[in-house]
């Protein structure tokens, strides 16, 4: 029979119908526990390897790894990566591992993925799969600690892990300020990250905000947002009250003479104090806080290309951040960790 192209037109048209009235039939069986056919499973596979590797190029992000704040990661991981993945020590839940696909072990095939396409992974997540994009997508930086922490799996002890995701002093008597003290210590210190910043000290009024924004998605972080979104407003006010209490930023600080406390007429930058050195909690108390979550938050600011609004209470940081210059950044975060010395 001589194929010509009437033919070939209407046999495309019957496939094309035929293939609705099967979907259409419920036929076929979308099932997780019948899995894949092997080329089915095979051809997925291939797909999203190219597609990362691909978009991954496109995208070419410079610094995809940042080893800094491996608790940070850890305990994001921890709390919500680790019962799909599995963990040092620690195995998938049964009933994660019955999703079609299972969520694979990171800890295996360390070469199979490069740095960047782990990033990749990790912030736009695999359409069809149970792996989620990064919920805030502008924190680049989360996503990078996240990264560190992923390549780092491999060859990584049940020690090392324990040691990322728990502070050795907690003893796990309140349950929830142990979910907290992993990545901001027992002393609420933030056992060393860079990312992380000292909560002892702080108002309680800065940081019921802070945790009521994070629940509500009014501040962007996935780590953050994580967390809060699970508790209550009860607890999220005990929370504030308990790390407030602890020793660590003072209240009264030491004196200075930089922009902190002069600003900068000609720039249009008020002094940090005339806001972060009251007590009223309208905004956080800055004099003593690391000088690493500083600059970072400062240059989020800066890189933060949504449009802000200086009348707007939410925006205020924003607005000042953007009048900063690059270079003042990192003297101006070591003048406000000086300053609680």
């Amino acid at each position: 029979m001589k194929i010509t192209r009437k033919r070939a037109l209407f046999g495309l048209v019957g496939a094309l119908v035929g293939g609705i009235v099967f979907a259409w039939s419920g036929l076929f069986n979308v099932a997780a526990s019948g899995g894949h056919w092997a080329i089915t499973d095979w051809f997925l596979h291939w797909v999203m390897q190219n597609s990362a590797a691909t978009w991954s190029r496109i995208e070419s992000e410079k610094q995809p790894v940042d080893p800094s704040g491996l608790v940070s990661a850890a305990g994001l991981f921890d709390q919500s990566c680790a019962a799909c993945h599995g963990a040092p020590g620690i195995a998938p839940l049964p009933v994660m591992q019955a999703a079609l696909p299972a969520a694979p072990d990171l800890a295996e095939h360390p070469d199979k993925w490069s740095a960047g396409e782990h990033f990749w992974i990790i912030k736009h997540g695999v359409k069809f799969t149970g792996m989620p994009g990064w919920a805030t997508q502008e924190r680049d930086d989360e996503v990078r600690r996240m990264t560190a922490f992923v390549r780092a799996l491999p060859g990584m002890s049940p020690e090392r892990y324990r040691a990322l995701t728990r502070d050795p002093a907690e003893t796990g008597a309140d349950r929830l300020i142990a979910s907290c003290t992993g990545c901001h210590g027992v002393d609420g210190r933030g056992r060393g990250g860079p990312d992380t910043p000292i909560l002892g000290g702080q108002s309680v009024t800065a940081l019921r905000r802070a945790l009521d924004d994070y629940a509500a998605g009014r501040r962007a972080s996935a780590v953050m947002t994580n967390a809060a979104a699970r508790l209550s407003p009860a607890d999220r006010q005990r929370l504030a009250e308990h790390f407030a209490a602890l020793p660590g930023l003072p209240r009264a600080a030491a004196p200075a003479t930089g922009l902190y406390v002069t600003g900068d007429r000609s720039r249009d930058l008020p002094a940090c104090a005339s806001c972060h050195d009251r007590d009223d909690g309208k905004a956080p108390r800055l004099a003593g806080q690391k000088a690493s979550y500083v600059a970072g938050r400062l240059r989020l600011w800066q890189a933060d290309g949504k449009a802000v609004e200086s009348t707007q209470p939410r925006d205020t940081m924003a607005v000042i951040a953007r009048r900063i210059p690059k270079e003042m950044i990192e003297p101006l975060a070591r003048e406000i960790e000086a300053r609680g010395r």
